[in-house]
């Protein structure tokens, strides 16, 4: 797990570098330098409107007495989304983006899932 953390470390923000290289001397520095500003307003505004929806979700989960699983799960989404579109690069805000709106987050939802699920399969707990 520490392998593939430490390569997308440094694959990440080394594509993420090349991109705005090539952006900024495809279409210049201004233009590629507005588009980051507008990407980090944009998903700073999105990231607050959906984290909201997220938060009374939930509330309306806990009000009718069901466990709140899937709404967290989504409020997580939004939360690494907006974390995402905070940070400079194309990469990151297309997934960003992607992570913020529901009918994307069904992607994710399974992969997440199934890592929960052999996580909680391969430890053990100990209760005294």
């Amino acid at each position: 797990m520490m392998k593939w953390f430490f390569l997308a470390l440094v694959i990440v923000p080394t594509l993420e570098l090349a991109i705005l290289i090539w952006a900024g001397g495809a279409i210049g520095f201004f233009p590629t330098l507005a588009i980051i500003l507008a990407t980090g307003l944009i998903g700073a505004y999105l990231a607050k409107k959906q984290g909201l929806k997220a938060v009374r979700d939930i509330q309306e989960a806990m009000n009718n007495f069901q466990a709140p699983g899937n709404q967290l799960l989504s409020a997580a989404f939004v939360l690494v989304g907006g974390v995402l579109l905070l940070t400079p690069g194309f990469i990151s805000d297309a997934i960003g983006f992607s992570m913020l709106f529901a009918p994307t987050q069904k992607i994710y939802k399974p992969i997440v899932y199934r890592l929960i699920q052999n996580k909680m399969r391969n430890t053990r707990v100990i209760v005294r």
